[in-house]
């Protein structure tokens, strides 16, 4: 298997933990990076100090600017890049690759203008009969762990089994579990809107609220994900797994969560700008937000929590008012309100 060449698009945090691991297993990959001295560093320093500090990058990784020289070699490339920077990534990169190549993507994201998910952003630019070749990865995942070796599970989704299955074989290991799936709109929106309640949690944190609220939070964030990814045709035993719950979870309540951390400055006071800019690196969560609250508006579905979150972040209402607008809410039925019929 270690004889396939693996590209990677991105020199990112997530990017060059996928870097690391895939190192272990005794691949070659060859990561593309925008700036020259993020590459040399990579190629020379076996480091990436400023996205994934502390994490010594093996000397068989080797990271360059040249696109063409990543895409043209590669069986397989992993796209590691932000969601709004996909389309243009995938644009570029197609006409360098070969006709066969396997593209697994980690961006996890809603394209904000088009509301598009990611894999009808690939179908566009590639052509629908390239859709058996995309593949989404997700799950629990941070890159803080994943680079240190320790142990997790995520899943590849494609309509195209065998895809889902080569890229699984890839990246499986006894540290990285891998499942498959074919749902790739389950997969694609549960890695996407987990983020809006994550920074919702954050918001509740940075306001001094306890584990309840959390709880409560991220309980109904999975309702009303699971409502839209059913109106848009997703499986509903997908929100229950790695993509849904599994990754809500982690991002809704660890220090490694970028999302989670922007809400948390948020909840203390801090503009919006202020708590991107405190994270350093792409809060996915702001864009989604946006995209997410326009996708419930066009399918007339009920999400609570990301309409008090779009208010937040856009309209100027105060995180402490979006916490009791939800907790004033009328009274439901819970079993009703998660109605997956």
């Amino acid at each position: 298997m270690t004889d396939k060449k693996i590209g990677i698009l991105g020199a990112g945090s997530w990017a060059t933990a996928l870097a690391v691991h895939l190192a272990r297993k005794g691949f070659q990959p060859v990561m593309w990076a925008r700036r020259e001295e993020q590459a040399l560093e990579i190629s020379t320093e076996h480091s990436n100090h400023r996205y994934l500090p502390g994490v010594a990058i093996p000397g068989s990784v080797y990271s360059t600017t040249d696109l063409e020289q990543v895409a043209a070699l590669s069986d397989m490339l992993l796209v590691v890049v932000p969601s709004h920077a996909f389309r243009e990534t995938i644009r570029k990169t197609l006409p360098l690759a070969p006709k066969n190549v396997v593209l697994v993507n980690a961006a996890k994201g809603i394209e904000q203008d088009s509301l598009k998910r990611l894999s009808q952003v690939f179908c566009e630019e590639a052509g629908e009969e390239m859709a058996h070749r995309y593949v989404m990865l997700s799950g629990p995942s941070h890159a803080e762990e994943v680079g240190r070796a320790m142990p997790t599970a995520v899943v590849v989704a494609s309509e195209s089994l065998r895809s889902a299955e080569k890229a699984r074989d890839v990246l499986i290991s006894e540290n990285l579990r891998v499942y498959t799936n074919t749902d790739v709109t389950g997969v694609e929106l549960g890695g996407a809107l987990k983020n809006i309640i994550a920074l919702g949690t954050g918001i509740a944190d940075g306001l001094g609220f306890g584990d309840n609220t959390k709880a409560a939070l991220i309980t109904r964030g999975l309702a009303e994900i699971t409502r839209l990814g059913i109106r848009m045709g997703a499986n509903p035993l997908t929100f229950a797994g790695l993509a849904g719950v599994g990754d809500l979870i982690v991002t809704c309540t660890s220090m490694h969560s970028r999302n989670r951390r922007a809400g948390m400055e948020i909840g203390r006071g801090k503009t919006l700008d202020e708590a991107v800019d405190s994270v350093h690196m792409v809060v996915e969560g702001v864009r989604t937000t946006m995209a997410a609250h326009k996708i419930a508006l066009l399918h007339k579905v009920e999400m609570p929590i990301t309409s008090q979150m779009y208010r937040v972040l856009f309209e100027g209402q105060s995180p402490r008012e979006a916490v009791y607008n939800l907790m004033g809410r009328g009274p439901k039925n819970e079993m009703e309100e998660i109605n997956l019929s």
